[in-house]
């Protein structure tokens, strides 16, 4: 199984390995090391591996170079910059401690006023040289930060690789997807898989490449692409204009590779068929949570989500667990607190000390409620829906971006099995799900307003909501059990000659061995 990050906070992709080796594949999760070196464990059944993957292809050859033209006078991007500055600062430490030896020096020393005068001195050559230094970085960055490839010149240079390569333009305007090529290829090619699950678009060219040089050697392996995201609807995750056409082509190029796709919704299902011109509806696999976690580790407590914000059982508590991100609208829970006197908000996020979180907790700050908002870091993703359970209420803010409209996401099934009475905005799919089931209330996206109105409505009868999961059959159509029937059923569908696992549910793995090693 391959995905492009650390395996930790990505709960999908956990689930789906320890589920899968469960069932008796013998599961191999490569995926990218944070820091650099390589990590392994024990995953239940599975082992992941995490790969060390130098990245010297994600910067541009234009980053190497300086912007005499319009920067002239900026440092060359060789990280001389930082050192310089760091410099200057240490100069100005060294002149500070001398200026208080000379303040405590005995009056009748020799030359002591010619040293201090010279002192003098050397502190304003060394704060011009701090402003030099400060203006010659600050060209550097605007250097940077400048260039998004929206130019004139950019937009032609796109423009041309796609017409000289098509799909294989990618190679150009995006150089960086081989970085992870280099890694994880040769250590699928020494794993032999039968099977790979590669995860979204990144890992569905380094799964397709492996296939094909299996091939040449006389093996077949299966490929299960599993899309999480519908990729013409995404936000770009770089802020240049290459990202997306790239990604896009990049994607196009290795789809017809595939063998069978799964993905996260039946509207993202028919999406992906139409883009592109899939034979067989992808399978439908949600992001339900397990209705049986089974701990990995059954001695470690279950974090009291109140105890950590510090309020007690009374305090109206609302949660936002999930990536932060601008496009997930947090800053909407924050700028409603001045009409919701008595609420706390906790957000429960991958990147608690992030730039964006940051931000938020400066709005919050400016509004005088930073003592009602409270950040956390994630949980273990078995621990996620009985930590998120001591809320009175569950909030998803989302902005309207085409992925959001068309899928259930991860924190909607893990507020709902949490029995949370949900707030969420009215993208297309949640809010009509929302709606239908009673479970919460609908609000206009990016509308403070209206948002305060959900909140107050939930707030004034949780019960009501509640009752919405009371519906028979309804969460237990929400868990990751029925969804790991379904993955493998693809598995089986793809590997007809496998053994079954035995009665009673114990894996095969130690007997028979068949080979998922770089996908599941």
């Amino acid at each position: 199984m391959l995905v492009d990050n650390g395996v930790n906070g990505d709960s999908r992709v956990q689930k789906a390995a320890r589920s899968a080796a469960e069932a008796g594949w013998d599961v191999v999760l490569l995926g990218r090391s944070p820091v650099g070196v390589p990590q392994t464990w024990q995953l239940g059944r599975a082992e992941v591996r995490l790969l060390a993957m130098p990245d010297p292809l994600a910067r541009r050859r234009h980053e190497f170079r300086r912007a005499w033209l319009r920067w002239p006078l900026a440092y060359p991007p060789s990280g001389i910059a930082p050192h310089r500055a760091q410099a200057v600062k240490a100069w100005q430490a060294d002149l500070a401690v001398r200026a208080a030896q000379l303040k405590l020096a005995d009056p009748g020393a020799p030359r002591l006023a010619l040293r201090r005068r010279a002192l003098a001195a050397e502190r304003i050559v060394a704060q011009v040289t701090r402003k030099w230094v400060s203006f010659r970085y600050w060209q550097l960055t605007r250097a940077r930060t400048r260039r998004k490839f929206r130019n004139p010149w950019d937009r032609a240079y796109t423009l041309f690789w796609q017409a000289a390569k098509g799909d294989g333009a990618w190679r150009r305007l995006e150089p960086g997807l081989w970085d992870y090529e280099l890694a994880y290829g040769p250590v699928i090619d020494e794993l032999r898989p039968d099977l790979i699950h590669a995860n979204d678009f990144r890992m569905l060219g380094v799964g397709a490449r492996a296939k094909i040089r299996a091939a040449v050697e006389g093996r077949d392996i299966k490929l299960v692409w599993d899309a999480h995201e519908f990729l013409p609807g995404l936000k770009p995750w770089q802020d240049n204009a290459r990202w997306l056409p790239a990604h896009k082509a990049h994607e196009r190029e290795y789809a017809r590779y595939a063998d069978a796709v799964m993905t996260v919704s039946d509207g993202l299902a028919e999406l992906l068929q139409r883009e592109h011109g899939l034979s067989r509806a992808p399978d439908v696999v949600l992001n339900a949570p397990a209705a049986d976690h089974g701990a990995l580790d059954p001695d470690a407590p279950v974090p009291d989500l109140r105890a950590l914000c510090g309020v007690g059982p009374d305090v109206p508590l609302l949660v936002y667990s999930g990536a932060a991100a601008r496009q997930r609208g947090l800053d909407i829970m924050v700028d409603a607190l001045p009409q919701l006197p008595d609420v706390h908000v906790a957000l429960v996020v991958n990147k608690p000390t992030g730039p964006y979180v940051t931000g938020v907790l400066a709005r919050a700050a400016r509004l005088g409620v930073a003592d009602r908002v409270h950040t956390l870091p994630y949980v273990a993703h078995w621990q996620v829906v009985s930590f998120l359970s001591a809320a009175d209420a569950g909030v998803i803010p989302i902005h309207h971006w085409p992925n959001h409209e068309i899928a259930l996401i991860t924190k909607f099934f893990e507020y709902s099995h949490a029995r949370l009475p949900l707030v969420v905005s009215d993208v297309k799919t949640m809010a009509g799900t929302v709606r239908s089931t009673g479970q919460g209330e609908v609000f206009r996206a990016e509308d403070v307003t209206d948002y305060v109105r959900a909140v107050r409505e939930v707030l004034a009868d949780p019960a009501r909501y509640r009752a919405g999961y009371d519906r028979p059959g309804l969460l237990e159509s929400w868990t990751w059990e029925a969804q790991a029937e379904v993955m493998d059923g693809v598995y089986r569908r793809l590997l007809p000659d496998r053994p079954r696992p035995t009665a009673g549910g114990r894996g095969l793995a130690s007997e028979i061995q068949s080979s998922v090693g770089a996908g599941t």
